[in-house]
């Protein structure tokens, strides 16, 4: 007998991309009577809303006008029924197994308190730079080990999956999302849950199909947010959830370091720089891997230091805002 289960997705702006994430969530080969899909609209611009009512009437179609994430979530905990609850993106499209593969992992797996796939990050359209960016995103270099981005061979525990699967109990004991936090809010509940015995794995042979962001604006401005969360949330935890996200707020640390000792001491700038010197060397090796493509190389130059960069200028912002208890809230809001 297969379980209930609530899909939670929170969209905004998502015209582009909400068709094809529900086509994919009414696709899914668990029975369409036990899922309860529950969309919750952050007030979008354009015509999520629209296109959601004319073509799956069956959705639970919320309003957030607050359009914070957590809050969405939040929104959708209350009305979901089901006895398990997965947290959807309407930036993805899922394999067709994607709910029955996460729900008879956790019927079958009763320490699993969250169970979620792997991201296969694709460019958001078919620019060089689009293309760059999905590329930088699944590299070691760009990102570190989130082994999310990264895939593997095993099922294996972990601090955080994207879009899992939770059971409803979960939110009964550690409570639902923080509302304060526009990024980082899942990996926020994920830590509070580790913290109360909860364990997470990760099915590294579902795939979700994940769109990029599609310049490196954009780019940047997601990675700058990440970095800027990140200190409010080890705050709140009361813990360092990861040294590999410490590690681009070293490396601007140490560029900032840098300028002020070059200026001070200039016969010692050509030692000051080898960090520097090293960090382009292995920003050429990585970027020169997709030569083939040489439009794609060259953005790649630009995108790994955007995301390094950004997420520790964001890092240090949100030290700064933290110390001197100034809001976070403008920033959510943007």
């Amino acid at each position: 007998m297969y379980p209930t289960v609530s899909v939670i997705i929170p969209a905004y702006n998502e015209e582009r991309f909400i068709e094809d994430c529900l086509n994919s969530v009414y696709q899914q080969d668990y029975p369409k009577e036990l899922l309860e899909v529950i969309v919750i609209d952050g007030n979008s611009q354009d015509r999520t809303a629209e296109v959601i009512r004319e073509k799956f009437p069956q959705v639970k179609l919320l309003h957030n006008p607050r359009k914070i994430v957590p809050i969405s979530m939040n929104m959708g905990l209350e009305k979901a029924q089901g006895v398990y609850i997965i947290r959807l993106d309407a930036h993805c499209t899922y394999p067709i197994n994607y709910f029955s593969r996460l729900i008879v992992f956790m019927e079958t797996h009763p320490e699993a308190d969250n169970v979620g796939g792997v991201w296969n990050t694709l460019p958001a359209n078919s620019s060089s730079q689009a293309e760059a960016i999905a590329i930088a995103l699944t590299s070691k270099f760009g990102i570190g080990n989130a082994e999310y981005r990264l895939g593997g061979e095993d099922v294996k525990e972990v601090d955080t999956v994207p879009f899992g699967c939770y059971r409803r109990e979960v939110f009964d004991k550690i409570g639902g999302y923080d509302e304060e936090l526009t990024r980082n809010q899942d990996n926020e509940l994920n830590s509070r849950l580790k913290q109360h015995g909860g364990r997470i794995f990760l099915l590294p042979d579902l795939l979700i199909d994940y769109y990029a962001r599609p310049t490196l604006k954009k780019c940047g401005r997601m990675f700058y947010q990440y970095g800027l969360f990140n200190p409010l949330v080890d705050k709140k935890l009361g813990q360092f959830t990861s040294l590999r996200r410490m590690v681009p707020l070293f490396f601007v640390l140490y560029l900032i370091l840098f300028v002020v000792l070059s200026v001070l001491m200039p016969k010692l700038t050509l030692w000051f720089a080898i960090p520097l010197l090293l960090y382009i060397l292995v920003d050429i090796a990585a970027s020169l891997r997709h030569i083939a493509k040489p439009k794609v190389a060259l953005w790649l130059l630009c995108v790994y230091p955007t995301i390094h960069i950004n997420y520790g200028l964001g890092y240090i912002d949100g030290i700064y805002r933290l110390i001197f208890n100034r809001s976070f809230v403008a920033e959510a809001n943007r």
